[in-house]
């Protein structure tokens, strides 16, 4: 459908699946209003597909190849700790370390995590179980951010002396899998990038030398054609070659 002469959007209804928009048009004497309907589809980034920093990574290859460890609180189904942990541990399978919110929106839903009280309470929880040796609290990466959590281990013994696994060796084997991926692209990438910026030098320092070699030859009493044309052409060639880099990167 289209639309010739928009005076202004009326305004917006937000539906279910649509989002109706009523614009007020030129010829709104035979037409009053065009509602149009758009359907949105939000295509989340998966949480395997986001980037570790090589600290991150080697907590989590830590975790993964933890053995058991002495929880000094109570880990039984249906309370709050072994929900925390369980919830946390499905996140670090996808190589992501949620913050308070996606904790409480994964568990209880999106309305909690407006819910200031319930917030500080999962909080409090959480702090307690970092000091039972169950959960780390990473530091955050921008002071405005929320605190990160991490488990210290998939496999622990609570106070009650029960031996709790919150990842199947299965999904343990899976998670290092895509783990050793992600860091051998890293390193790959990062090779790339190391590659890259010792092209850019070599071809900037060509670059200068060639255009001193022609400031140079034209200030001679005697201007050399062959120092003169060899390096303007030199510093064609690498100014070309630099621009299709960077452009490129």
């Amino acid at each position: 459908m289209k639309i010739l002469g928009v005076f202004s959007i009326d305004f917006v209804e937000k539906r279910e699946t649509a989002v109706e928009i009523y614009i007020k048009t030129a010829d709104s004497y035979r037409k009053p209003f065009y509602i149009i309907s758009i359907e949105t589809i939000y295509r989340r980034k998966p949480l395997s597909q986001r980037k570790l920093t090589p600290s991150e990574i080697q907590l989590l290859q830590e975790v993964l190849s933890a053995d058991y460890k002495n929880g000094n609180i109570r880990l039984r189904e249906g309370e709050y700790q072994f929900d925390l942990a369980k919830v946390i541990a499905s996140f670090q399978l996808e190589l992501h370390f949620p913050d308070v919110k996606d904790i409480i929106k994964k568990l209880y839903g999106e309305e909690k995590t407006n819910d200031i009280q319930f917030i500080r309470k999962i909080q409090t929880i959480l702090k307690k179980m970092e000091k039972g040796n169950v959960v780390r609290i990473l530091p955050k990466k921008n002071p405005w951010e929320l605190q990160r959590y991490a488990l210290s281990s998939f496999k622990f013994q609570d106070s009650d002396r029960n031996l709790i696994i919150l990842a199947t060796d299965q999904q343990l084997k899976q998670t290092q899998n895509m783990l050793q991926s992600m860091s051998t692209q890293q390193k790959i990438s990062a090779a790339r990038l190391s590659d890259l910026r010792i092209k850019i030098c070599m071809l900037v320092f060509m670059v200068v030398a060639s255009y001193t070699a022609i400031v140079w030859a034209l200030m001679q009493p005697i201007i050399n054609p062959i120092i003169f044309i060899s390096a303007f052409l030199i510093a064609v060639a690498c100014s070309v070659m630099l621009g299709k880099i960077l452009s490129r990167s």
